[in-house]
């Protein structure tokens, strides 16, 4: 009995903090504003169990990494409707990981994503397998600082929260390859209805500025599948004011074609 042989996984395309082409047609537009970039270091061997089959970790310095990014997100709407204005405007905090699928693709894979609006975690959830949660939260300048608090209201781990300050500093942070590794993110990878799917978005380039955090208290990371990460600094602290982005139409990885939904 002859035993079936495999393509190998092709090598991660180059990092580039210029956007490739959108692959599909242009769905979704978005901007990120007030964002915090906040990275550890982890071992690749402890991401790999929590990404979706087909996904491996991305790795930089012998290393993969663990983002916790909270940002305020405005205007996000279909591109055939104009952004509902209080719908689309929202503070989210994300928890991701960096991901590379067998095409060579680069991505993300959110562990989470809080929100404060419920309608969004439904709609991401059933769409995309996007796992958003429901929180309370506030993104608040002080002067100088700006601030981001989150506390979980659903699903599970109702008091889940955190807390961050950072002080964004004046140094402009531009072809350094770990910030780029980090930020230059085109796509996201995604477990929904059993496959896993490549979404890819474009926007230019991160304007990027160094940062100084002043406060950190997080319960997300470990609640993500990663316990005692955050309990030490990070080792990349970063800010921007922000980009506008587009999503392009899904595309399952595997198959190397749109999905059924994306197409019609």
């Amino acid at each position: 009995m002859m035993s079936q042989v495999t393509a190998p996984d092709a090598l991660p395309e180059p990092v580039s903090a210029q956007a490739p082409a959108l692959q599909g047609h242009q769905i979704m537009h978005q901007r990120w504003e007030d964002v915090a970039f906040l990275h550890w270091r982890v071992e690749p061997e402890r991401v790999a169990p929590l990404l979706p089959p087909g996904i491996r970790p991305d790795v930089f310095d012998g290393s993969s990494w663990v983002g916790l990014i909270p940002f305020r997100m405005v205007g996000a709407g279909p591109l055939s409707a104009p952004s509902a204005p209080w719908l689309g405007t929202f503070a989210e905090t994300n928890v991701r990981l960096y991901s590379v699928d067998r095409s060579g693709r680069r991505g993300v894979v959110f562990r989470s994503l809080e929100t404060s609006r419920l309608a969004i975690v439904f709609g991401a959830r059933a769409a995309f397998g996007v796992p958003y949660c429901w929180a309370k939260m506030q993104v608040r300048r002080r002067g100088d600082d700006i601030e981001y608090t989150s506390s979980r209201r659903w699903p599970g781990g109702r008091g889940v929260s955190s807390h961050v300050v950072v002080r964004p500093e004046a140094a402009v942070v531009r072809g350094d390859p770990l910030a780029d590794f980090l930020t230059a993110r085109w796509g996201l990878h995604s477990r929904w209805a059993g496959r896993s799917l490549f979404v890819p978005n474009s926007h230019e380039t991160w304007p990027l500025q160094s940062a100084t955090l002043l406060h950190l208290r997080d319960d997300l990371v470990a609640a993500a599948g990663l316990p005692g990460v955050t309990e030490g600094p990070p080792e990349s602290v970063l800010w921007s004011a922000g980009v506008r982005s587009v999503f392009g139409t899904p595309f399952d990885h595997e198959r190397r074609s749109r999905t059924p939904a994306a197409r019609k």
